[in-house]
């Protein structure tokens, strides 16, 4: 299997970095209540057992990925050029309103946060345009233009 860069921006690595810590704190517990639902008896009839076995199974789960990722990590460096749209830059896009949007790796994309992936339709289209040039992204309501406002 081939490797596998993430790109993170410096926060979003540090975010990892404070979930992987997090999840390891959580790993104690759920081997607690693990221990406590075994002391319970029969294991086939046991609920308690089975939803702690499972948790124990998704937080595994979530520390190995949070763990390769922060292995095979590529860290953005903050845009030099700001004449271009690059990986890291918050863009000010129109289209009759106004949207700010940073762009990001695909890990670290929380549309929520107005964080859009660089692999995103829009994110693809904007990368390396200059503030003036329209984008037109197609949607599943129609073609949508963007002009590029602003770029930091």
């Amino acid at each position: 299997m081939a490797k596998k860069d993430y790109k993170l921006t410096p926060s979003g690595v540090a975010e990892l970095k404070e979930e992987l810590s997090e999840l390891k704190d959580r790993r104690l517990q759920v081997a607690e209540k693990l221990k406590n639902a075994r002391e319970l008896g029969d294991l086939s009839e046991n609920a308690e057992y089975h939803a702690a076995r499972e948790e124990q199974i998704q937080l595994e789960n979530r520390l190995s990925e949070v763990e390769q990722i922060l292995s095979h990590v590529e860290i953005i460096k903050e845009p030099v050029n700001s004449n271009e749209v690059e990986l890291g830059n918050t863009v000010i896009l129109d289209n009759g309103s106004s949207r700010e949007l940073t762009i990001v790796g695909s890990v670290e994309a929380d549309p929520k946060q107005n964080k859009i992936s660089d692999e995103s339709p829009l994110g693809r289209a904007i990368l390396g345009r200059k503030v003036g040039d329209e984008v037109e992204i197609s949607t599943p309501s129609g073609k949508t233009v963007y002009v590029i406002k602003k770029i930091k």
